[in-house]
């Protein structure tokens, strides 16, 4: 890989790493809790990555002001309400995965998903 490419694309290798961090975490960790945060982390990645790729150097948002209408003085709109849009849900999940786990630590008195898993088999016998 060139190093002068990293290094004119850095914040998408920001993005990826954050990514790698966050689903990492999501698969090593037996922690309730740092799986959602490692499912957060990932999230950003993506919302990162994708403000990144809709924004244009030199371009302004898309709101019409000083009477410019010509299409290449503004940026792609679409990046940032998929961003907007993904933000929404992510809270509406982590939202229900944190009530989820509340629900979890009442019933067995841990958020280790492997002393959870032991507890579920010897329900079942």
């Amino acid at each position: 890989m060139n190093v002068a490419n990293l290094l004119s694309n850095y914040e998408e290798a920001v993005a990826m790493l954050l990514f790698g961090i966050g689903f990492a975490n999501l698969l090593l960790q037996k922690n309730l809790i740092k799986k959602i945060i490692g499912l957060n982390i990932m999230d950003t990645a993506v919302y990162l990555f994708l403000a990144l790729k809709g924004y244009i150097e030199g371009h302004k948002a898309p709101i019409v002001t000083d009477g410019v209408q010509s299409v290449d003085a503004y940026i792609n709109p679409i990046p940032s309400g998929l961003v907007l849009t993904g933000i929404v849900v992510s809270v509406s999940v982590t939202a229900l995965m944190l009530s989820l786990t509340i629900r979890l630590y009442r019933r067995y008195h841990t958020l280790n998903l492997d002393e959870i898993s032991t507890r579920l088999k010897k329900e079942g016998q």
